[in-house]
């Protein structure tokens, strides 16, 4: 499984819309069993919701998402992730 993960400095706007929009792109490319997308801030408030204006982007534009709470980039959650093969 190949992982991308996208990262700006609080995770609730410009992470969270290159998270989904690549979802999207992921999933119409039937991929979705082959790459794990996700998002996370260097300094975020943990647990702040995605932005108004990252939520109005995403459904001008047909891009599908879900809930999304920051959360913090950290050492131990890289070091813990499993091996991409």
């Amino acid at each position: 499984m190949k992982k991308i993960l996208f990262v700006c400095f609080g995770n609730i706007c410009r992470s969270p819309m290159a998270e989904f929009v690549m979802k999207d792109l992921v999933n119409k490319a039937g991929l979705s069993d082959k790459i794990l997308v996700d998002s996370a801030g260097c300094f975020p408030s943990v647990g702040t919701p995605m932005s108004n204006g990252t939520r109005q982007q995403l459904e001008l534009h047909n891009i599908p998402f879900t809930k999304k709470y920051s959360v913090q980039l950290i050492k131990e959650n890289y070091q813990n992730a499993p091996k991409s093969t």
